[in-house]
């Protein structure tokens, strides 16, 4: 652990952070490295190993943040609505995701590997994270749907979360990609993040008791 406040840790991480969020913008996850991570830091690339040593770990890092902001969301939900309709909660939650593109780009890759690369602190910090969205989402249910038992949470929560994965890149197709499909006559749907997660959520609700 580097030397200095916890002001200055935390200061550093976050900025370490910030910059693989903005090269994640325009760059691949293969393409970003630890230098090019270091050359948009104020400070040297070695100081990074200080606070992540492999570049999963940022990612990872970056994605436990990406939750956490969600949950925020999800808990300002319960928090201003005494009630919700399927069809406004599946819209409500459907913003909360086109409110975080990150999240979804983040959660298309491979977590496998990226978890692989990451030390066991850092990991589970980000189950944490992961957790806490869970819980997030389980408080929506009690809150907005009480009829509805610990199983049919359950069931919700088990079909709505691995849907989560597939958003990103259903919703955002490079022009090659269109070609591709239009080529090998693919009659493809493209769906912007909102629809696409409100018609999930609608129909797990309407077809779960």
């Amino acid at each position: 652990m580097p030397k200095g406040s916890p002001e200055l840790t935390a200061s550093r991480r976050e900025e370490i952070i910030n910059a693989c969020e903005k090269l994640y913008e325009n760059m691949s996850f293969k393409e970003i490295t630890i230098k090019e991570i270091g050359a948009v830091t104020s400070f040297t690339r070695t100081s990074i190993y200080n606070y992540f040593q492999t570049k999963e770990e940022i990612f990872l890092a970056l994605m436990e943040r990406e939750y956490r902001l969600w949950v925020e969301e999800l808990d300002e939900m319960v928090e201003t609505h005494d009630a919700l309709s399927v069809e406004a909660f599946a819209g409500q939650m459907a913003r909360t995701l086109e409110h975080r593109p990150m999240l979804l780009k983040l959660l298309s890759m491979n977590h496998f590997d990226m978890e692989a690369n990451s030390r066991p602190e850092r990991l589970t910090e980000f189950k944490a994270a992961y957790g806490a969205s869970i819980e997030a989402l389980r408080r929506c249910l009690v809150r907005f749907f009480p009829h509805k038992d610990a199983k049919a949470q359950q069931d919700f929560l088990y079909a709505f979360m691995p849907f989560l994965y597939g958003i990103y890149p259903y919703t955002t197709v490079s022009e090659g990609q269109r070609r591709a499909m239009a080529e090998a006559g693919l009659d493809f749907v493209y769906m912007s993040v909102y629809d696409m997660a409100f018609t999930c959520v609608k129909a797990l609700l309407e077809t779960r008791s």
